[in-house]
């Protein structure tokens, strides 16, 4: 049996997650943990800063090159609002990341656990709204 890769993230509603047991969020008078766009790697939860508006760019994915991450989980929102191309997949895919998979943020949480268990070094860039 392998070793789970990293902790389990859940989409716990608009604008949150639980990662770990950790809750990261933002409302409109505070911010939680690292927010509401979040990176993990492994053990690491970090906040996703460069993600901006509703157009995914090539410059937005950040934090996750060099890191010997094999499959990259990106989630569009909670209904799947933020658009992206293939130039994207391909910029991720140059710099060494074979597998890409984009998904509306609840079913990107599911799929990063689900390789994450299944031991494969996953990332997960995420935002909780839209």
């Amino acid at each position: 049996m392998s070793k789970q890769y990293g902790k389990n993230v859940r989409w716990v509603g608009w604008g949150a997650f639980d990662v770990g047991g950790a809750r990261h969020a933002r409302t409109e008078n505070e911010k939680i943990g690292v927010g509401k766009d979040i990176r993990v790697i492994g053990d690491d939860v970090s906040a996703w800063k460069e993600r901006k508006g509703h157009r995914l760019t090539a410059a937005m994915i950040t934090g996750v090159y060099g890191k010997g991450i094999e499959t990259l989980v990106i989630g569009t929102g909670a209904v799947g609002a933020i658009d992206w191309s293939e130039s994207v997949i391909e910029s991720i895919k140059e710099h060494g990341i074979r597998n890409v998979i984009v998904q509306p943020t609840p079913a990107a949480c599911e799929t990063f656990n689900a390789l994450s268990q299944e031991g494969i070094k996953v990332a997960l860039l995420a935002h909780a709204t839209c």
